[in-house]
């Protein structure tokens, strides 16, 4: 079965959504701004954004000195802000009044550092939601390796006045 060509997906599949695109679909801003674009995004299911690790990111000079390591904790955020850009976009124009928190993180493991250098590939997968919590499965990699894997839930709230 085709689609008729009148009819229109309002939220067709992305290839790829940029910095200011993201900037537009959530607040985060640097330093805490820590996916640089999402691409093969699936509206409403899933997306893979993409970190650049730099020996510039604010973290390593205390994390580590001469040994430079992206916090775990940071990756599940970058995880998160992914997850967040993929649900406002999902969302349409709903989601010019809106905000996506945070709200657990659950089954976080961390298999392998990840350093200056590196290219982070966020790829997060909706579990379910059920009204305005939405739960997500979540991977980063670096090349082919297991970086982090996390299980995380987020509530959208109305953005107040």
């Amino acid at each position: 079965m085709t689609k008729d060509r009148n009819t229109r997906d309002p939220n067709p599949p992305l290839l790829e959504i940029d910095i200011n695109g993201i900037m537009g679909l959530i607040p985060h801003r640097y330093p805490f701004l820590l996916v640089d674009r999402l691409t093969a995004i699936v509206p409403g299911q899933s997306a893979v954004g993409i970190k650049n690790i730099t020996m510039n990111e604010f973290f390593f000079p205390g994390h580590f000195p001469n040994h430079p390591v992206m916090p775990g904790v940071l990756i599940v955020e970058a995880l998160a802000q992914t997850a967040g850009v993929l649900v406002m976009y999902s969302r349409g124009e709903k989601a010019y009044n809106e905000l996506v928190y945070f709200t657990s993180i659950e089954n976080a493991r961390f298999r392998r550092t990840v350093v200056p250098g590196n290219v982070l590939q966020l790829k997060v997968n909706k579990e379910r939601n059920r009204g305005p919590i939405w739960k997500f499965s979540g991977q980063a990699m670096v090349g082919s390796e297991l970086a982090a894997e996390a299980v995380f839930s987020a509530m959208i709230v109305e953005k107040e006045e």
